[in-house]
């Protein structure tokens, strides 16, 4: 059975006259006529019962012309499925990202890919950089926002955005007070630490940059996530170093100063294993284009 069979049963039922049929095909009516014949051959049925002066469906025909429009409609649906995927406009994306995203970044991101790409849909995962790195190494992830630096073999990075650090405190902490903090400031001060094991190049990167200024930094704890830290923090029960993005949707009782550690940064980049895909460059471009808009 095939499509044009399909089309040309479903004109005809519509029309119920084979010059129009024909006509609305952009065929001759003798080429209709073979159509309807070979689709009645093949199903073994008769689809239409017509005299010289006119042409109604049968009882077959009637019952067959709902199931003719779907199959037609299905192909369709196929056709500029195949047609929007191999344009990048279709698809599904895996996307793990860094919990300190959370408040701006990731938002913006799914804004601006639902704007751009609707039929995209993005499947998101919080998770750690380490296993964000793993995942993509499986091809159990299309992409990950990843806390940099990173050294990984076979996965490619760049930055999203740069980002300063803060110190994050108690509302009413003797360091609230002030407008600036400097390193020398936490100096025999403990500290939390988002846990090096799960963002191991921006827990070296902190260490040396206080290193750099003279100063040790004295971890008192290594945390998970910044929202975990951020909760004992607003209990009272320490101060910790946070890069700013995460300090975006402080808890309540807590405050955050800028931390001097003159240019020093840290950063969010994407990861990816390969871009062999037109929906995967659509997602990078995407990107690309956030960046380029943040920074103008």
């Amino acid at each position: 059975m095939e499509l044009k069979h399909l089309r040309a049963f479903v004109a005809l039922a519509e029309e119920l006259h084979f010059g129009r049929a024909a006509e609305r095909l952009c065929i001759v009516q003798p080429a209709l006529s073979m159509q309807i014949k070979s689709l009645e051959e093949e199903l073994q049925v008769r689809l239409f019962g017509r005299d010289r002066h006119k042409v109604a469906l049968s009882e077959t025909g009637a019952l067959f012309l709902p199931e003719a429009r779907a199959t037609l409609h299905q192909a369709q649906r196929a056709e500029q499925t195949a047609r929007l995927s191999s344009q990048g406009e279709i698809g599904t994306l895996r996307v793990a990202f860094v919990s300190s995203v959370l408040p701006e970044l990731l938002p913006n991101l799914i804004r601006a890919m639902h704007a751009r790409y609707p039929r995209i849909t993005l499947e998101l995962k919080d998770m750690p950089t380490p296993d964000q790195i793993a995942a993509l190494h499986d091809n159990k992830l299309d992409f990950g926002l990843i806390r940099l630096p990173v050294q990984a073999a076979g996965v490619e990075t760049r930055v999203v955005l740069e980002e300063s650090f803060v110190v994050a405190v108690p509302a009413r902490h003797p360091l609230s007070r002030l407008k600036r903090i400097h390193p020398t400031d936490l100096r025999e001060r403990p500290v939390f630490m988002l846990a090096r094991r799960y963002a191991p190049g921006f827990y070296d990167d902190i260490l040396v940059a206080f290193k750099q200024q003279g100063v040790t930094l004295q971890i008192e704890r290594e945390l998970g996530e910044f929202t975990t830290m951020l909760a004992l923090i607003a209990a009272g029960l320490g101060i910790g170093v946070i890069p700013a993005q995460a300090a975006i949707a402080l808890p309540p009782r807590v405050t955050a100063r800028p931390l001097d550690l003159r240019d020093h940064h840290t950063g969010i980049g994407i990861a990816y294993t390969q871009l062999d895909s037109a929906t995967k460059r659509a997602f990078v471009d995407v990107v690309d284009r956030s960046i380029v808009s943040a920074t103008a």
